[in-house]
């Protein structure tokens, strides 16, 4: 229980400090938005009318209020108002989020599933060349750009081949190359670090203990190895969701998809800070949550990680001074 509550409370002050930080830098940011929208001289409007829009917005207000107000605001759900078209931030994000979430989800689960596929055959493969061909795959698509894997599928698949169709497309083969896109850099280096890591659980010697006992290549593999070598993976995979959020910016920019990739290039391209603040804190929240959930994850995994934690336990209980009863 004090290990959840530590790791929660780390969770929560990553959270306000990456806020903090985000909200500083983009209050940083020269220009004015509110000015930068209504200020031009085609809309005709005074400066009685600019100030008044401003007061609107809060911008005419100092940095600490303004930091305050916006904090009493996330905690209660709300994130102002869009600077470019005067809608509610959690309104956008709300029709903008489901899409992004799909295209993410989806990538995720099929860059888990080529990387297990790859790691799983570079290190049991039937064929030494086989073997050798899969371990040169991660490196390669780690070189690869997302715009630049997205062009080549949709120049492959749809022009070329016409298997996919990128105008008219349903809705379940307008997600085809954009998840396929967004996973091929995900699973690169998730397949590298579990090859690593089936490489040094294979060297243990309660792996060649199971095998002298008669053990099965698959039996050793999934229940032995591979549950051994997740935790590494399982770390990588958190640290990844990063790049899964700004591969799905790209990716929807490159498929015209409407998501929250689309909102921020929209955000960033009118200098909207509401939106810009609103993006990075749902992002980090997911990074966060991730990341926490994948740390309690650890113990489930790994039972050595129980049992360290219980040994500690009782050599703090064995050490802590006992009081002497009198005889």
């Amino acid at each position: 229980m004090t290990y959840i509550l530590r790791r929660v409370g780390q969770a929560v002050l990553v959270l306000a400090l990456t806020y903090t930080v985000a909200y500083l830098l983009l209050s940083a940011l020269p220009g004015d938005a509110v000015l930068a929208r209504y200020g031009s001289p085609e809309l005709g409007l005074s400066q009685e009318q600019l100030a008044e829009i401003r007061a609107t917005y809060g911008a005419d207000r100092s940095l600490v209020e303004r930091y305050l107000d916006s904090t009493l605001g996330v905690l209660r759900g709300e994130f102002g108002y869009s600077v470019a078209s005067g809608a509610a931030v959690s309104a956008l994000i709300a029709t903008a989020l489901p899409s992004t979430l799909v295209l993410a989800s989806l990538g995720l689960a099929l860059a888990v599933f080529l990387a297990v596929t790859i790691a799983f055959t570079a290190t049991y493969g039937g064929a030494t060349w086989l073997r050798r061909l899969f371990r040169g795959i991660p490196p390669f698509l780690v070189s690869l750009p997302v715009f630049w894997i997205g062009i080549v599928l949709v120049q492959i698949f749809s022009f070329q081949l016409g298997l996919v169709p990128v105008i008219g497309a349903d809705p379940v083969e307008s997600l085809i190359l954009p998840v396929a896109t967004l996973a091929i850099p995900i699973a690169a280096p998730l397949a590298q670090v579990l090859m690593r890591s089936i490489d040094e659980v294979r060297e243990q010697p309660f792996v060649t203990v199971v095998r002298s006992r008669g053990a099965s290549t698959p039996w050793l593999l999934w229940r032995n190895v591979a549950r051994n070598a997740l935790v590494p993976t399982l770390t990588m995979a958190g640290l990844l969701f990063g790049e899964l959020v700004g591969g799905a910016v790209v990716t929807e920019a490159v498929f015209a998809r409407a998501g929250l990739g689309q909102l921020t290039a929209q955000a960033v391209a009118n200098r909207d800070t509401p939106v810009l603040l609103a993006v990075v804190i749902l992002s980090t929240v997911a990074f966060v949550a991730i990341n926490l959930v994948v740390d309690l994850l650890y113990p489930v995994l790994d039972p050595r990680l129980r049992s360290s934690r219980a040994a500690r336990r009782r050599a703090a209980t064995a050490d802590a001074p006992r009081e002497e009863v009198p005889s």
